[in-house]
């Protein structure tokens, strides 16, 4: 086989933002963020290569890399993926190697290194066919689709006959949602104004300007202190006025009766949702939480497979399913849960707060409007502001709207010039900091 044809070589890089020094990300459960990419490149003989991420938030991407680095084996010297058997084969011998699986199963740290190096696979198929994601993905038919998701322990609530008539009831309309999509973009939400160590001043400042921007919702985090939150909500709504949706989000911070009681008193500031109120692993929580007080539940984004949503949806435990990019096992574990969500008619709306995050789930909520759901209605995508220019393709938010990605791929290559300077610990970013061990805790070694 040609050289071009193969995947010749696999990189991986530690790269590391000091977000922390200015609180960027910083909320009740994760105080002083540094976002973080574990960020695998696959190479071939020629042609595009393939871009993908593990996003964390500091101490701990060296484990991430290193897990990234452990499945090298089952990609190098493999065939290209340029379809949806190759994709879906790739995705199989990378979350079912039992010895590695052993280690989650099919959670935590192996999970996500996986749907790193599945999702550049799909960014270097996509490429190759000349399509961003969204659109490759909503190409391919029904049955191919369907092919991609592994249904072992899915059956009891969503088969694959199912599963087909879901994708196969979107086909009609697909054209003109996607020519949609690409005229008026893709509904988003801001959580730039509400990171918890922000002081007011400054809330308030960029809640008007998000408004302004044409944002119809923000996000504020809460769960540190119950009278700032409340002091917040406040100065957040006397900011943005009654027609602007503000959702919370307390980053898993509550025991359950905390929670309710914590959201009864926010009630009245009228938020659109409660995010992650409590463990993601805590699906019987979660129904309890959305039964006991009266704001609308959304979680997902620490949510650890296809299982556990589907467990959610089951309990009628959320509102708003989040799904993330970088937290499962890539494009086809994210096709399943959108299949879930959308047999039981409950609305997604991903998460994209941290590096790299917004670039990749667009992709996976306008195929879901084009080819899965058909609908953006009480949608929205997160966006925050922040490290978009180290991206090749960065995002593009108009009015309130993402902008559909047109380049081919993923949206997930990163700039050369970035990951040198951000490469940790030895990229000039932390070459220039004084002691970054004694700062950071760190007693790593170079990836």
């Amino acid at each position: 086989m040609a050289a071009a044809d193969t995947v010749t070589g696999f990189e991986v890089h530690d790269v590391r933002f000091p977000t922390s020094e200015q609180l960027d990300g910083s909320d009740a459960m994760n105080p002083d963020p540094d976002y973080s990419a574990a960020y695998v490149v696959l190479h071939t003989g020629s042609g595009p290569r393939g871009h993908g991420l593990c996003f964390t938030i500091g101490r701990g991407n060296d484990v991430m890399a290193a897990a990234i680095r452990s499945l090298a084996r089952y990609v190098i010297g493999r065939p290209v993926p340029t379809t949806a058997a190759a994709l879906a084969a790739l995705h199989h011998d990378l979350t079912h190697d039992s010895q590695l699986r052993w280690l989650g199963p099919e959670k935590g740290v192996m999970q996500m290194a996986a749907g790193a190096v599945v999702n550049a696979a799909w960014d270097l198929a996509a490429a190759r066919a000349g399509l961003p994601v969204w659109e490759f993905l909503a190409a391919l038919t029904p049955e191919e689709l369907v092919s991609l998701v592994d249904f072992r322990y899915l059956s009891d609530a969503l088969t694959p006959a199912e599963a087909l008539a879901i994708l196969r009831a979107a086909v009609p309309g697909r054209a003109e949602r996607a020519a949609r999509l690409k005229a008026e973009g893709y509904p988003a939400y801001t959580t730039s104004p509400g990171w918890l160590g922000y002081d007011d001043g400054k809330l308030v400042r960029l809640a008007k300007k998000a408004v302004a921007e044409g944002f119809g919702q923000i996000k504020l985090k809460v769960g540190a202190d119950l009278d700032d939150d409340k002091r917040r909500m406040r100065l957040a709504r006397d900011a943005v006025g009654p027609g602007v949706r503000i959702a919370v989000d307390a980053n898993q911070r509550w025991d359950v009766a905390e929670a309710v009681r914590w959201m009864t008193a926010l009630a009245p500031y009228a938020p659109h949702w409660i995010e992650e109120p409590t463990s993601p692993d805590d699906v019987l929580g979660h129904a309890a939480v959305r039964s006991g007080q009266p704001v609308k539940v959304a979680t997902g984004e620490h949510v650890a497979n296809r299982v556990v949503f589907k467990q959610l949806l089951q309990a009628g435990a959320v509102d708003f399913v989040q799904i993330d990019a970088a937290r499962v096992s890539g494009v086809n574990e994210n096709l399943a849960i959108l299949l879930l969500a959308a047999k039981y008619g409950v609305p997604v709306c991903p998460h994209a707060g941290g590096v790299g995050l917004c670039e990749l789930v667009q992709h996976l909520a306008m195929f879901d409007y084009v080819a899965v759901s058909g609908s953006w209605e009480d949608r929205v995508i997160e966006y925050v502001d922040q490290l978009h220019d180290h991206f090749s393709d960065p995002v593009v938010v108009e009015r309130g709207r993402y902008r559909a990605p047109a380049a081919p791929g993923f949206s997930a290559r990163m700039k050369p010039a970035s990951i040198a300077a951000h490469r940790f610990p030895d990229g000039p970013v932390w070459r220039a900091r004084r002691s970054p061990r004694s700062r950071h805790g760190e007693q790593e070694v170079s990836a």
